[in-house]
């Protein structure tokens, strides 16, 4: 499989210097504690992500990834240095304000899709607009076009145990974008799934990446996933083993 095309503006004569970075996270550090034990699990991590990027992040278990991916989110907190995404600076937002700004910037694709059984495939992508300002119509009215988007249309009615693995990502996927959110964060978003199935999804997210502009962050342990990105970075004990030549710029 071959990366997926980059926008035009990734292709872009004009410098580096005049682009401001959708994503940039700079000396980032995190530790968790168990019991009188402080484990380190980034150090001073420093990278950037341009707008309509599709970054994926490799390395192995235990190396960080799902955290930094989570700190990008505003899931968790840094212990030290700073995450700015579309020009906010996360990491100075309380607990409400980051909140907030989770609910409308981000959007999650999770491994195991994380789908509320009960509900349909309607209304589970309906559920991060019922806060929102939007009348019950017109909420239904955005998840059905997210639906559509994904190639779900016709299974809008149904709930997560009539789907396929590859369904229920979808389902996930289209629940992600339905606040049409600034980036996509993919926490193994394949590692679920047969190898057909995969592939439609990466094909999914690609499409999202190029057709619609989305900035994507997908950690991964495959390196057929790995592939469709614009950019592989590796992180090794908390470490980014390759630089990042465009912080220097």
């Amino acid at each position: 499989m071959t990366s997926c095309p980059a926008e035009t503006t990734l292709g872009s004569a004009a410098p580096e210097a005049s682009r401001s970075p959708v994503i940039e996270v700079r000396e980032v550090s995190k530790a968790y504690t168990r019991g009188q034990q402080t484990v380190p699990v980034l150090l001073g991590v420093s990278f950037r992500i341009e707008p309509g990027e599709f970054l994926a992040l490799m390395g192995p278990s235990g190396s960080g990834k799902s955290t930094l991916l989570n700190l990008i989110a505003g899931i968790d907190r840094v212990d030290s240095g700073s995450i700015m995404v579309g020009g906010v600076d996360i990491t100075t937002l309380d607990e409400s304000g980051l909140a907030r700004w989770r609910s409308r910037s981000v959007g999650f694709i999770f491994q195991f899709y994380n789908l509320i059984p009960v509900l349909t495939a309607l209304e589970n992508v309906e559920l991060p607009l019922l806060l929102s300002p939007l009348s019950g119509r017109q909420r239904r009215e955005h998840a059905k076009a997210a639906l559509a988007l994904v190639g779900l249309a016709d299974r809008m009615d149904h709930r997560p145990n009539e789907l396929s693995g590859g369904q229920q990502q979808r389902t996930a996927i289209a629940r992600a974008i339905v606040t049409d959110p600034d980036i996509l964060v993919a926490d193994e978003p394949t590692g679920d799934l047969d190898r057909a199935s995969a592939k439609e999804i990466l094909d999914l997210m690609c499409g999202l990446n190029k057709s619609l502009g989305k900035t994507i962050v997908m950690v991964t342990h495959d390196p057929k996933a790995a592939e469709r990105a614009h950019l592989v970075r590796s992180l090794e004990k908390g470490v980014l083993t390759d630089a990042d030549p465009r912080l220097h710029s």
